[in-house]
């Protein structure tokens, strides 16, 4: 334990962060240090009956009466997670920020669907942006052209927490490493202490607020949707978690169990390997985690009051300037074993649509889907309920490159999947159908011409189409 003693000191000289920061991170490795880790016991494991992941179709309807409906929205709150970088996509700044369809981006579109609700039904659902300190400063002036809506928009920042050098367990900016690499956001678990130690609980429990609907802010699908409140709010459920089944594209997706008489969120990271094939099977462990999350206000507030929230720990390791270092983090989703009543929603994959690369972009602004009242919709012209699947080349991961090799996006009701690599160029008005593969060969630029239908082919030249 000396190793911890010597970061308290260490620590306590860090004139960065506050004292609840200081006292979190400490909590967090003294936990990382114990050991405390969870043991799963394979054959504990059980399948959650239909009362502790409850069948969306299940639920009852929402009131048809406006003024109930008013009652329940004012009772919720909507926060985002806004702490990641768009850098996987090419772009500086939050992520919430890529344009995603009409010129609108992922916070437009929030702000959009908000204002409706407030408007439609006189009630006052804020909005909530959890940032972190990397994306806190231009959040802000984005934040300010919202100003005239008909929305409060609150922000408030994660923890910052120092990276651990991991050859003598002292924080990074202790080694003169005082720029933003010397720090990290400590993931998602972290919302319920920031989010009470940021004052905000507090004054949304003041308003007469219950319930709030966390998702991560790229998560297009991720909207308010009232019979999950309403059905939260008859039940007294102090958590709610969002789950939907399974496709084999989501094979690594945490997914809800019933263990000890507790629900609670397998990870992937928790398994053994020895049943690491059997947890990806969609046999078995049918669903998975959407990170779409309701949770009771009140019940946060105890909990995080309660210090109880001991979400397991994911080591992060990362190498910063040549120096290898840890990061310790949490997951929202873990704490759902926590919360009384706590229970899961089988939703429909619609409430899950992701934005986490440009293939996702491809599909999100193609035929495929259409907007209304900022809600992205998909289009009922296409008969299969997946979507195709699409892997573009290194070319492509660029939002700018990916923009600039596409004249229009093509259509794609009738693709069921899209294979592309190399310098590949496509024209307007491109229809692509089936299974379709196009590689340029190494150094050869290859344009798909303006109208072109491509059916079920293998493309490799422009003698192929």
């Amino acid at each position: 334990m000396e190793k911890l003693e010597s970061l308290k000191s260490a620590v306590a000289s860090l004139s960065e962060i506050s004292e609840n920061e200081k006292n979190g991170f400490l909590n967090l490795v003294s936990r990382y240090l114990s050991g405390e880790a969870q043991h799963i016991e394979w054959s504990k494991i059980q399948t959650p009956t239909d009362e502790v992941v409850v069948p969306y179709d299940t639920l009852s309807p929402s009131p048809v009466d406006p003024a109930e409906t008013k009652k329940l929205l004012d009772k919720l709150v909507v926060l985002k997670l806004n702490g990641g970088l768009g850098t996987t996509m090419g772009c500086t700044g939050p992520k919430s920020v890529i344009e995603v369809r009409n010129g609108l981006t992922f916070l437009d579109l929030i702000v959009i669907q908000i204002e409706n609700l407030n408007s439609k039904y006189g009630c006052n659902v804020p909005l909530v942006l959890m940032n972190s300190f990397n994306t806190h400063d231009e959040t802000l002036k984005i934040v300010d052209k919202y100003s005239n809506s008909n929305i409060e928009i609150h922000t408030f920042n994660q923890s910052q927490y120092p990276r651990l050098v991991v050859e003598d367990f002292a924080p990074l900016p202790s080694k003169g490493q005082h720029g933003k690499e010397g720090w990290y956001p400590p993931g998602h678990g972290d919302v319920f202490p920031s989010l009470m130690n940021s004052g905000k609980l507090d004054a949304f429990l003041s308003q007469g607020k219950e319930y709030v609907f966390v998702a991560n802010s790229d998560n297009l699908g991720a909207i308010v949707d009232l019979k999950i409140l309403n059905h939260l709010i008859q039940n007294k459920n102090g958590y709610c978690m969002e789950v939907t089944p399974k496709t084999l594209a989501d094979v690594k997706g945490g997914t809800l169990i019933s263990y000890e008489g507790k629900v609670q969120l397998l990870e992937i990271a928790q398994v053994p390997d020895e049943h690491v094939n059997e947890f990806k099977s969609i046999e078995k462990f049918k669903i998975f985690n959407t990170n779409n999350l309701w949770v009771n206000l009140s019940a946060i507030k105890r909990l995080v009051e309660a210090d109880a929230l001991k979400m397991e720990i994911i080591p992060n390791p990362k190498e910063v300037n040549g120096i290898k270092v840890l990061q310790l983090e949490t997951a929202s989703g873990a704490a759902i074993k926590f919360f009384d009543h706590a229970i899961g929603i089988n939703v429909p994959r619609s409430r899950f649509l992701p934005v986490k690369a440009t293939s996702d972009l491809l599909l999100v602004q193609s035929d495929l889907y259409t907007l209304v009242d900022g809600f992205v919709i998909r289009n009922n012209a296409r008969a299969n309920p997946t979507n195709p699947s699409i892997e573009l080349g290194p070319e492509f991961k660029k939002v700018g490159n990916f923009l600039s090799r596409f004249k229009s996006i093509p259509s794609i009701i009738e693709l069921d999947s899209l294979k592309v690599t190399g310098d590949v160029w496509f024209g307007a008005g491109i229809v692509l159908k089936g299974k379709v593969t196009i590689a340029a060969k190494p150094g050869v630029k290859l344009e798909i011409p303006d109208g072109a239908v491509i059916e079920n082919k293998e493309i490799n030249g422009p003698e192929d189409i």
